[in-house]
């Protein structure tokens, strides 16, 4: 079974397809700036990657990725028939979606409603979809980011508003990076030996957007993100926690409507808004070592902010059996790394200095110390696949039921 997965952003949409009998990656790529001014198609298989004219819009996107995908040159398959299924990457499953679903008529209508919880994604997600029906016949299927956070207790999710508000309203925690916490906790039974239901986990994805999810029992029990993906950590253009009434202030200070705010906090704010040069951590890191003090500044201010809530997490899950790092700075930053541990000693968290900095990317690495009552991981994570097993398994039900 061969099934391509979709992840549709507003101006964007990243493809892969995988072959599921091996679960290896078959081709990969990225329409970049669909719509605007000098679209582009990055195409990558084999080792090699090109560069296509992009697309208009994403139904024109998802057509030249097939036929890009069919190509008899350069292409990885000699049909659309070999495309058994397509998975999508869905923001926001809301209450309604716990887990992934076949897409039909009625979630489409479903998904319809559940956009002014996810207003900065979920038209995207469904433009992906539509685009994705219109020229293939095959069963689509639904990945919600939310899903894996569904188990978190009531005290854990709903936010000290009016209740009858919050109810009515569905104002609550949802949280966001799913199917990477998931994936990372199937991962560490696997390293760790232990049974899914009985694990205890701290797990810090932590990229461009970041998270932090405590799993008790194999489930998650409370996460950084919220509402939306704004809340929490410190992220590459994103505020994360801030006092609410800093929404009001900027209104009145900026001249600036709320959605001009809200827009504000998610795209100009996070690593970017102080340190004044980058969102990336990279770039950030060899400033800062050259002497930018803002660049340091930003970089203390996320190690901070990771910190916190990592210690803010270790009496929710009581005993962890791991603390673990993911995510692109999660599993290549180790002065990320070794910033945030500072000052766990205490708490018999230790990391091994050496082993951090001598990890191998791409690789399962425990970087704590022999000392450390909590084991210390760094492991890749691959959201992509959890979504590709997630289509297989409902689409081999499917077939199965009939």
């Amino acid at each position: 079974m061969k099934v391509l997965l979709i992840n549709a952003g507003s101006s964007s949409l990243k493809y892969q397809l995988l072959d599921m009998k091996t679960e290896k990656l078959v081709a990969k790529g990225n329409c970049e700036k669909i719509g605007l001014k000098d679209p582009v198609i990055v195409y990558k298989h084999n080792g090699q990657t090109q560069e296509f004219e992009g697309a208009k819009n994403h139904e024109e996107a998802i057509s030249r990725v097939l036929q890009i995908l069919t190509n008899k040159e350069y292409g990885v398959l000699k049909s659309l028939d070999e495309i058994d299924a397509v998975g999508h990457r869905v923001l926001h499953g809301g209450e309604v979606y716990t887990n992934s679903v076949l897409i039909t008529p009625k979630v489409m209508k479903e998904l319809e409603k559940l956009v002014p919880l996810g207003p900065l994604h979920m038209p995207a997600n469904i433009a992906g979809i539509k685009a994705c029906q219109a020229v293939m016949n095959v069963p689509h299927v639904a990945i919600f980011d939310t899903a894996f956070h569904a188990t978190m207790p009531e005290k854990a999710y709903l936010y000290p508003i009016k209740l009858e508000d919050a109810k009515k309203f569905k104002i609550r925690k949802y949280g966001f990076h799913g199917s990477s916490h998931k994936f990372i906790t199937g991962e560490m039974s696997k390293i760790l030996g232990k049974p899914v239901g009985k694990l205890n986990l701290i797990i810090a994805h932590l990229g461009n957007g970041s998270s932090i999810t405590a799993v008790e029992n194999g489930k998650s029990v409370d996460t950084t993100m919220g509402l939306t993906p704004l809340q929490g950590l410190m992220m590459g253009t994103r505020s994360g926690d801030v006092d609410p009434t800093v929404v009001q202030y900027l209104c009145e200070k900026k001249n600036m409507a709320v959605d001009s705010v809200i827009s504000y906090l998610n795209k100009q704010c996070g690593l970017m808004g102080v340190s004044g040069f980058s969102s990336d951590n990279r770039e950030l890191t060899q400033k800062a070592q050259e002497g930018d003090e803002r660049c340091r500044l930003a970089l203390d201010m996320l190690a901070y902010s990771i910190k916190k809530h990592i210690a803010s997490y270790l009496p929710v899950v009581k005993k962890p059996d791991a603390i673990v790092f993911t995510g692109g700075i999660g599993e290549n930053s180790v002065e990320t790394r070794e910033e945030v541990l500072e000052g766990f000693e205490h708490l018999g968290i230790i990391l091994d200095k050496k082993k951090n900095k001598n990890f191998k990317r791409g690789e399962v690495q425990l970087i704590s110390s022999a000392k450390s009552n909590v084991k210390i991981y760094v492991v890749p994570t691959d959201e992509e696949l959890l979504m590709a097993r997630d289509t297989k398994n409902i689409v081999k039900n499917l077939k199965n039921s009939k």
